[in-house]
Formats: structure tokens, sequence, C-alpha cells
């Protein structure tokens, strides 16, 4: 299990009131190697880990419009 209670996270410029929130902490010490994600209005809620890679690919596609909207 990864401890988060360290984390600083960042909440996305893209977020808005229409249930679209996430927040990103890159900043895990002694994990450098996990990204961690979660809904901004559930804070307590769920946390999906994914490498920097993982990451990395997953924002490329993203602003590459594979992701229709």
């Amino acid at each position: 299990m990864i401890d988060l209670s360290g984390a600083v996270w960042r909440t996305s410029s893209r977020s808005n009131d229409q249930g679209l929130c996430v927040e990103v902490a890159a900043n895990l010490a002694g994990t450098a190697n996990v990204v961690a994600v979660r809904d901004s209005k559930d804070q307590a809620g769920p946390v999906l880990t994914v490498s920097p890679p993982g990451w990395t690919a997953f924002v490329g596609a993203i602003r590459g419009g594979r992701f229709g909207a």
C-alpha cells in the first residue's frame, strides 16, 4: 500500500463544476515511480496510481485528441 499522507495534490486546470474534477500527486516521498490521481470532490475516496511513463502516455493521448469529448 502506498502512503499518501504526505501527498501534495494539485487540481487540474481543466476541472470545473460539472463533475470533471481530478487531482494529481507526483511528489510522493519514497515512491518516485508513482503518480496518484483522485476525484477532487471525493478526496477520501479511491486513488488510482500509475507509473510516470503511463501517466505521460495518458496525458499525451488526451492532448493528441485520442479520447473524444
